[in-house]
């Protein structure tokens, strides 16, 4: 058995910032993570961090303004302010730790355009901006002793009174379980996108976190809003950034247009996302396409521009199908990319459950609502990473040591053993793939009754399989094997959310786009959706809804 103050569950920006914040106050803190840190989903954001500075004209309200516009006014505006106003400072610091940010010729940090904002506040480190941020956070991490579970695995939290108490883990490199006590639990485990296939995320991203929280009686919120990146490579599904087409890529379509000039005349290729992608969509359907993709142009840019300020993805654009992004453009298509939803918080980080904190992707503190902007995930999990962190700070000055933890540890072992007893049945891949394939057919960029219904469908077909999944490696060390089966338990659940706040928002806004109810539905769905886990109902779930927090900016009609 292990014991800390604070527990960080995931190594990516949002822990790793939490992280660093307990460990300047002098408090034991220890990190979880079933890969090494600079591992995590966060080391391939690509494109930037949104922050306005002040000195170059810009203030936060536009920033402001600019994500719940995007967010198709779904974003609590409290969180949004807060976001905005915190942005500037939080850029400045990682600076400050070490991040060589590009600069411009006057020798300031540099900009680049982001889709959704008129201004140029995104930040960057040429198109690995996540993976410097990342590097950087570790170092500071390293630097200050944090200590960290490298290559373990949650599989329960520990519940002691309704308080969240710690967890129940897997050292992966031994096969060992064991518990590990906390005063207080953050969660930073990253998204849920492998829950879709194809998707630009990794194949860590399997939702643990959120399933996680899910089991111990946290609601989901908005689980519904997937985004669909609008540039993804064609037959790979990895990630072009959205820095090409801030930095001047066109979109065109099988007849040579720009076609964004159809949907969105002001902002072009630089409207949100789920416009952009819905447009792609659109051009594809009624036949403007090329084997269903789109072309990404930037052969007006030059080879020196593109290899200066987009080299990696003309790295990516060469080795996986062959063509020089100076010479030729390459084929997109929209690809599941992000996930808006997740664990309920406040503006601190705080769940319903006492003693549980969310930060990052896995959370959703509203800040992104049913569309977020490019650039506005880095920010996300850098100011809630940090503001959960304080906010458990002062949450375990009144909390004293577990006592029950240890009652956890036999039941999880019998479960994960009855996993490795179980004869040979179905692959574990095969379920996976059709889990994912499924609910990427129901929920896609597009939706209606129908295709959600079926996506509900197959996932009762799948959840019958998973008694059959069998773990066909029966060792313990290094059992991936039975990893991917845990995880794809977890995927489950997480499709279970999803599926319930589609099939229950009756209107589209933003990623939820219906095309049997397209207007957006103020009077009625200006709210969030929030899903249990009810074992009392038929599929498990249980739907609310919660209003949505509207400061300084009313709802108008989104138009780009």
């Amino acid at each position: 058995m292990y014991e800390h103050d604070v527990l960080i569950i995931g190594g990516g920006l949002a822990g790793l910032r939490a992280a660093v914040e307990v460990t300047r106050a002098g408090v034991d803190v220890a990190v979880i993570s079933k890969v090494h840190p600079v591992r995590s989903h966060s080391n391939a954001a690509q494109g930037g961090i949104n922050a306005p500075l002040t000195d170059r004209g810009d203030d936060w309200q536009g920033h402001a303004y600019d994500t719940i516009k995007g967010s198709d006014f779904l974003a609590d505006q409290d969180a949004v302010e807060i976001m905005s106003q915190e942005a500037g400072e939080a850029v400045l610091e990682l600076e400050r730790m070490g991040v060589i940010f590009s600069r411009g010729e006057d020798g300031k940090l540099g900009t680049r355009a982001f889709g959704g904002q008129k201004v140029a506040r995104t930040f960057f480190v040429g198109a690995i901006t996540g993976s410097a941020i990342l590097h950087v956070l570790f170092e500071q991490s390293l630097k200050l002793g944090l200590n960290v579970y490298e290559e373990w695995f949650v599989t329960k939290l520990i519940m002691e009174d309704g308080v969240c108490r710690g967890v129940v883990a897997l050292d992966i490199k031994t096969g060992e379980m064991h518990t590990i006590k906390a005063k207080a639990v953050i969660m930073a485990a990253g998204g849920a996108g492998r829950v879709f296939e194809p998707s630009t995320n990794a194949l860590i991203c399997t939702g643990d976190g959120l399933a996680l929280a899910y089991r111990v009686g946290v609601p989901m919120m908005d689980m519904e809003m997937i985004q669909y990146h609008p540039t993804t490579l064609a037959r790979t599904g990895i990630l072009m950034s959205e820095a090409a087409r801030g930095e001047g890529a066109h979109l065109l379509n099988a007849e040579g247009e720009r076609f964004m000039q159809k949907y969105a005349p002001d902002y072009m290729e630089l409207a949100s996302r789920d416009v952009v992608s819905r447009a792609e969509q659109t051009e594809i359907n009624e036949g403007r396409g090329f084997d269903g993709n789109v072309l990404l142009d930037l052969t007006h840019l030059g080879r020196e521009f593109i290899e200066h300020r987009l080299g990696y993805l003309q790295e990516v654009s060469v080795e996986f199908l062959g063509i020089d992004m100076a010479e030729k453009p390459v084929p997109v298509q929209p690809g599941m990319h992000y996930i808006m939803g997740g664990i309920k918080t406040t503006v601190d980080g705080a769940t319903n459950v006492p003693g549980l904190y969310a930060a990052g992707e896995c959370a959703n503190v509203s800040v992104h609502g049913a569309n977020r902007l490019g650039a506005n995930s880095l920010l996300d999990t850098v100011v809630f990473g940090r503001r959960s962190a304080v906010h458990a700070l002062d949450y375990i000055k009144g909390v004293g040591p577990a006592s029950r933890a240890e009652e956890d540890l036999a039941p999880e072992k019998a479960r994960l053993q009855a996993l490795l007893d179980r004869p040979p049945g179905e692959r574990i891949a095969t379920v996976r793939d059709d889990m994912a394939r499924g609910i990427t057919k129901g929920i896609g960029v597009n939706r209606d009754q129908a295709s959600m219904e079926g996506a509900l469908e197959n996932l009762v077909n799948i959840k019958s399989r998973l008694p059959g999944v069998s773990v066909e490696n029966k060792g313990k060390v290094f059992n991936t094997d039975l990893m991917f089966a845990l995880e794809l338990e977890f995927m489950v659940d997480c499709a279970d959310t999803i599926v319930a706040g589609a099939l229950a928002r009756k209107e589209s806004r933003g990623a939820h786009y219906r095309t049997d109810m397209t207007e957006r539905d103020d009077e009625n769905w200006l709210k969030h959706t929030l899903v249990y886990k009810d074992d009392a109902q038929e599929h498990g779930t249980r739907v609310e809804t919660s209003p949505v927090t509207i400061t300084q900016w009313e709802p108008v009609k989104r138009v780009y």
